[in-house]
C-alpha cells in the first residue's frame, strides 16, 4: 500500500493555505479568459497546459531544501546577468524593445528569472553578513540591485526593472539595512527625477501624463485605461454575471486576457467577486508573512518576507494600473492573467516558500 502511494510523497511539502489560494485563482483565471476570449476553449486549454508545467515545478521547488537554493543563489544570479547581456546583444526585437531571448516558437524573457534570482541572492548573503547595519553591507545590496535594474531599463522595460529593483529594497529592508541609507536613495531619485525624464522614451512619457489625465487623449494613449476604468465600474456589487461582461464581449477593453484582465474580471463578477479575489490573494500573502515569521534561518526568513511582499507589490500594481490609480506598465495579475512566462516565475516563488516551511531543520 505504501509503494502505491510513493507518488503523493511529494505533496507533503505542499503547504494548504498556498495551495488552496492558488487553485481558487486557477478557477479565476480560466474563467475569465473563456469569458474575455469570447468562448475560445483554446485558451483554456493553453492555460490549463501552462498551469500543469508550472504547478510540477513548483512541487520539484518545494521539494528541494532551502540550502540548496541557498548554495544556488550566485549561480542562478549570475546566470541571470549574463542573460540579461546576451538579450540586450541578439535578443528579439519587439515594438522596440528586447526582452526575449529565444528561437522560432521557444522565448522567454531572462527578466523573469532575475525576478527571483536577485532575491536569492540578496538572502544568500545578507543571511551571512555579520555586520548587516555596516554601510559596506548596504553598498553591496545596492550594487546587486543595480546591475540587473540598469541592464532591464536599458532594454527598455523600466517597469518590470521598477519591479525587480522594489524587491531588492525589500529584501534590504528585512535585513535590516540602516534607514537612513534608504531615505538617502529615495532623496537622491526626487532630486534627479526632472532629470530623468529627459531619458525616459517617448512612450513612457506618454504613459506618465496619460496616468495623470487619462482625457488629454482618450482615443489614444488614454483608451486603455478609460475604458478599463468603465468596465471595473459597470460591475457594480454584484457584476452583469458570468458571460455577460458587454467592454469585453463588445470588444471595448483591450489586453482583456493579459495586463487588463482584472476590469473584466470586475465588470462580471462585481465588488463581491473582487473580494473574494482579493481574499484569495490575502491567504497566499499572510501566509508566506507567517512562514518567514517562524523560519529559525536568515535566509529562510529574508527569501520567504521578499517574496511574499513582491507577490503583493504584483498584485498591487496590476489592479492600480486597471483602476487607474497607478501608470500603465504592463504587469500581469498573479495566476490569473493569460501567459506562460510570469506564470512560472510566481509558481517558483511559491515553491520556494514552501520549501523554506516544509524543511524546518534547515541549518547553516
Amino acid at each position: 500500500m505504501n509503494r502505491k502511494l510513493a507518488f503523493l510523497r511529494p505533496l507533503k511539502h505542499l503547504d494548504p493555505a498556498i495551495v488552496t489560494g492558488i487553485v481558487i485563482l486557477m478557477g479565476i483565471s480560466l474563467a475569465v479568459l473563456y469569458s474575455g476570449s469570447q468562448g475560445n476553449i483554446h485558451v483554456v486549454w493553453a492555460q490549463l497546459l501552462r498551469f500543469a508545467i508550472g504547478l510540477t515545478v513548483m512541487v520539484l521547488v518545494a521539494n528541494t531544501p532551502p540550502e540548496r537554493l541557498r548554495a544556488w543563489a550566485p549561480l542562478l544570479y549570475g546566470a541571470g546577468i549574463l542573460l540579461l547581456i546576451l538579450t540586450l546583444l541578439v535578443g528579439q526585437t519587439s515594438l522596440g524593445a528586447r526582452r526575449w531571448l529565444g528561437a522560432g516558437p521557444v522565448s522567454f524573457q531572462p527578466s523573469e528569472l532575475v525576478k527571483l534570482a536577485l532575491p536569492l541572492m540578496l538572502a544568500y548573503y545578507y543571511s551571512q553578513e555579520e555586520q548587516v547595519r555596516h554601510w559596506r553591507a548596504a553598498l553591496i545590496g545596492f550594487g546587486l540591485i543595480a546591475l540587473p535594474f540598469l541592464l532591464i531599463a536599458k532594454e527598455p522595460d523600466l517597469g518590470t526593472a521598477a519591479q525587480i529593483g522594489a524587491a531588492g529594497l525589500f529584501s534590504m529592508w528585512l535585513a535590516g539595512i540602516r534607514r537612513r541609507w534608504f531615505a538617502a536613495l529615495f532623496l537622491m531619485a526626487a532630486i534627479s527625477t526632472p532629470i530623468l525624464w529627459h531619458f525616459l522614451h517617448g512612450y513612457q512619457k506618454e504613459r506618465i501624463l496619460t496616468f495623470l489625465d487619462p482625457q488629454r487623449d482618450p482615443l489614444g494613449a488614454g483608451y486603455h485605461i478609460i475604458q478599463s476604468m468603465i468596465a471595473i465600474g459597470s460591475g457594480g456589487i454584484f457584476g452583469k454575471g458570468w458571460l455577460h461582461g458587454t467592454q469585453v464581449n463588445l470588444d471595448f477593453l483591450p489586453e482583456a486576457q493579459t495586463d487588463f484582465v482584472f476590469a473584466g474580471f470586475a465588470e462580471e463578477f462585481g465588488l463581491a467577486g473582487v473580494l473574494f479575489l482579493l481574499a484569495a490573494y490575502a491567504l497566499i500573502v499572510f501566509r508566506g508573512l507567517i512562514i518567514a515569521f517562524e523560519s529559525r534561518h536568515p535566509f529562510g526568513r529574508l527569501i520567504a518576507g521578499t517574496l511574499s511582499l513582491t507577490f503583493f507589490l504584483y498584485v498591487f500594481i496590476n489592479m492600480g494600473m486597471t483602476s487607474g490609480i497607478l501608470p500603465v506598465v504592463g504587469v500581469p495579475l498573479p495566476l490569473v492573467s493569460y501567459g506562460g512566462t510570469a506564470m512560472l516565475t510566481f509558481l517558483v516563488g511559491l515553491g520556494i516558500l514552501m520549501s523554506v516551511h516544509s524543511h524546518p531543520r534547515f541549518h547553516e
